[in-house]
């Protein structure tokens, strides 16, 4: 499966993930993948909703890893009839103020995690953009940050604030052991040859939002990239801009921060407000004499 995946050019985390789900499929089970079958995989999906309590993207996830690996490793049939897909759930996403933002970078756990909240909420990158930054992509001359890799492999810029320039080069200047490629090194005193996980710029969120009394918005790093988007549309982007720094496929997934703006909700009147009514009456009983 390991092969098919990357003969396909898979993105890691898409590897990582269907791998996973694999071995989680055989191990409830306790029985190897390649025998189990349709019966199997529809009392695994119940599962996942009932016993694992996921939601129903999450499990259209772990479907496709098993259809994928059915078809294209086992070379079995699969059926979507028997097998459907969940419907999918459209949330709103939580979009925080201006203030809150600067709440939460101001209550940042360390200078390092402040670095890493400023740099999300900057450039709109997604954590695992965030992680893979290298030095070479900050072009000072330019001021633009070329985030390469990204999700779909494709590369895209974005604006390099000069708040965030700055930012960077005060860090920089404080650092015993200047790195040498990854913007954002790993290990324990962030001077890995290797770059940081994701999982550290997940702990640089919860740690700031429970500092700041933000912890009961569940606040994650791509928070920070929906606050990105829709401040820029409410300061007056347009949503071509936005959709080209954020690096999405398809503008309707950049119609999604319309619903979150308060510059356009506010700018369309609520019906009520065309009503004439007549001034509020007192409720009087009258009472009856016998």
């Amino acid at each position: 499966m390991l092969e098919e995946l990357e003969r396909r050019n898979y993105a890691q985390t898409t590897i990582d993930c269907y791998i996973r789900t694999v071995e989680h499929f055989a191990r409830y089970f306790n029985c190897s993948p390649d025998k189990l079958g349709p019966d199997h995989i529809r009392e695994y999906q119940v599962a996942l909703f009932k016993k694992f309590r996921l939601a129903p993207n999450t499990v259209s996830q772990r479907l496709a890893a098993l259809r994928f690996f059915y078809i294209q490793t086992l070379k079995k049939a699969w059926s979507v009839a028997e097998t459907p897909y969940p419907k999918k759930v459209f949330r709103l996403p939580m979009v925080l103020s201006q203030e809150e933002v600067a709440r939460l970078i101001d209550s940042a756990l360390t200078p390092f995690h402040r670095i890493v909240l400023m740099t999300l909420y900057a450039t709109g990158a997604r954590r695992a953009e965030l992680a893979r930054l290298k030095i070479a992509d900050i072009d000072s001359q330019r001021m633009v940050i070329h985030i390469q890799g990204g999700k779909g492999r494709k590369d895209r810029d974005v604006m390099l604030s000069p708040k965030l320039l700055q930012a960077l080069r005060e860090y920089w200047r404080g650092l015993k052991h200047k790195p040498t490629q990854w913007l954002f090194p790993g290990g324990r005193s962030h001077t890995a040859n290797c770059p940081i996980t994701t999982k550290v710029v997940y702990q640089a969120c919860c740690h700031a939002a429970q500092r700041a009394g933000l912890q009961e918005k569940k606040i994650h790093p791509h928070t920070l990239r929906h606050c990105f988007a829709t401040h820029l549309l409410e300061d007056g982007a347009d949503l071509r801009t936005i959709q080209l720094l954020l690096g999405h496929r398809d503008l309707e997934e950049t119609t999604l921060y319309l619903h979150l703006s308060r510059r356009q909700l506010s700018a369309t009147a609520s019906p009520l407000d065309a009503l004439v009514l007549s001034p509020k009456k007192e409720n009087r009983q009258t009472q009856q004499k016998p």
